[in-house]
């Protein structure tokens, strides 16, 4: 229900606020064009009273009711009838004030104000509800003229004709909206799934799987514990794979969080509780470097956001537990921190036997998603790439880079 309200708003904040802003303006610079059309005309009208005391009431209507016209929820159907019926009573006045207005193709007395109305129900409703609306102008404008010519039909028509097509055109944008938000909203829950699936293959599957090494290796009751560990880890990376992981509420809360931010917020303005403080990717990758593991850095910091930073050593992390489980205990592995202008590359290498050509393909399909999701999702995530070059006999080198402008770069 919540989310379905988030992207009601999100709907209503993207495509229909503009439409009543210009609405509530357009309302007020055509009630001031039909004050000064009487002004400038005033000598024609046999009975100028009539459309002084119908313009003042147009004009205070107008200013009372901006407030009517400020969103969809205020626009309510009394008040869209209620100000058809002003528009209504002046064009049927105009021929009151003015005798000659049924014989000559001249403006009403409340001129092109009379739009307002009709844009106000397209808006509001759609098509159907601006052609009831402009059906009802039509109609008045034929009898107010009495002897209507070829030019009072051409106008009549090309009113009612265009309202329609303005209020199509309004629903369509609010569909595309829709549709829009929905996708966004997709999107973002599925990205949140595929860090949840991260978190769970950082660290549960891990520690199953080493549960079943352990175990096979001890024997004995161990044995029967690391087959069982060994059979939830099947069933859970079918789960992962599968993508049923179950999103939280929390979760589902904070994608929909993205999806308003997404339409609120330009990307290049960052959303709001996004970490983009400085940080030095140095510091979050030197804790790996050790006798297996040999870590060369620049002199100087490497800053990014910490988020990046973050997401980028997340995914060092994953590419040496990648070493440790294929490439064997005495594996050697480097990691190479280079800080260029555009962007940072950090290059994850072992001496280990390799990948066979296929075998991430299979592992894919097999639920075990190491490269797929902890390596190069973390790094889509963050504008980033991830490109794996394995030799068979010649070890595994992983590339990941991260453009400076995508990753926030904060020199």
């Amino acid at each position: 229900m919540m989310a379905r309200a988030q992207r009601e708003r999100v709907v209503r904040m993207s495509v229909e606020q503009p439409l009543w802003r210009a609405l509530t303006a357009y309302r007020v610079l055509t009630m001031l064009y039909a004050v000064l059309l009487f002004v400038f005309t005033r000598d024609k009208f046999e009975r100028p009273a009539v459309a002084v005391a119908f313009l003042a009431v147009m004009s205070v209507w107008t200013l009372v009711t901006l407030p009517k016209v400020a969103n969809a929820a205020s626009c309510t159907k009394r008040f869209l009838v209620a100000d058809l019926a002003v528009a209504l009573t002046g064009i049927m006045l105009t021929p009151l004030a003015d005798a000659h207005a049924q014989q000559i193709d001249g403006a009403t007395l409340p001129s092109i104000w009379t739009a307002g109305s009709v844009l106000a129900f397209a808006i509001k409703g759609g098509w159907r509800w601006a052609a009831f609306a402009s059906s009802f102008v039509a109609a008045a404008n034929i009898v107010e003229r009495g002897e209507p010519s070829r030019d009072t039909f051409h106008n009549v028509l090309l009113v009612w004709v265009a309202s329609i097509a303005i209020g199509y055109v309004v629903e369509v944008a609010r569909a595309s909206e829709r549709t829009l938000a929905r996708a966004l909203e997709i999107e973002a829950a599925t990205r949140e799934r595929e860090r949840l699936a991260r978190d769970i293959h950082d660290s549960v599957l891990q520690v199953l799987a080493m549960v079943q090494r352990r175990g096979t290796a001890l024997g004995g009751e161990a044995a029967e514990l690391g087959r069982m560990a060994g059979e939830q880890e099947v069933a859970l990376r079918t789960l992962v794979s599968s993508g049923l992981v179950p999103a939280t509420r929390a979760s589902e809360d904070a994608a929909m969080g993205a999806v308003v931010r997404t339409v609120e917020v330009d990307e290049d303005e960052g959303g709001p509780g996004r970490d983009t403080r400085p940080c030095d990717l140095r510091s979050l990758l030197a804790p790996h470097a050790g006798s297996k593991v040999s870590f060369a850095e620049p002199g100087a910091p490497v800053l990014l956001e910490a988020a990046a930073a973050r997401e980028l050593a997340a995914a060092v992390s994953a590419a040496l537990d990648n070493v440790r489980r294929h490439a064997g205990d005495d594996a050697q592995a480097w990691i190479l921190v280079e800080d260029w202008p555009e962007e940072v590359i950090v290059t994850v290498r072992d001496d280990g036997p390799g990948i066979p050509e296929g075998r991430l393909a299979q592992a894919e399909g097999e639920g075990r998603l190491g490269v797929a999701l902890s390596i190069r999702g973390r790094l889509r995530d963050i504008g980033g790439t991830a490109e794996l070059i394995s030799v068979p006999g010649q070890g595994t080198e992983v590339e990941l880079k991260v453009p400076r402008g995508k990753a926030g770069q904060a020199r």
